[in-house]
């Protein structure tokens, strides 16, 4: 399985972005997908993930300003972005799991300019 990540960029304050990823190769049933950003000098954490069993979970940060969604096929994941603030620029990550375990995308830029 692969993940292609797109939709990164570069964005004023209160601008917005959506993000795609794709997934391709032998897909499995994915259990979970979900987008995770990593800021300069901090650790890589949790965006927004979407579930079968438990549905949509968002970080405190992005409550009300994100959202992440899927096609009906669990092969896209997408994460629509509002009201971006410099806080939100880091590097965004895909992630899917099943059975089988995880796979990680390779990461798209988004910066948010104040």
């Amino acid at each position: 399985v692969q993940l292609q990540a797109s939709g990164g960029g570069l964005v004023q304050a209160g601008g917005s972005l959506k993000l795609s990823c794709a997934a391709s190769g032998s897909v499995l049933r994915f259990n979970t997908m979900g987008w995770y950003r990593q800021a300069p000098g901090k650790e890589r954490e949790l965006v927004a993930r979407i579930s079968r069993s438990v549905g949509t979970k968002y970080a405190d940060s992005v409550k009300g300003r994100f959202t992440i969604s899927r096609d009906s096929a669990w092969k896209k994941v997408y994460l629509e972005m509002s009201s971006l603030k410099p806080d939100d620029t880091a590097v965004y990550y895909c992630k899917v799991n099943s059975a089988w375990g995880e796979v990680w995308g390779q990461g798209t830029q988004v910066t948010v300019s104040s």
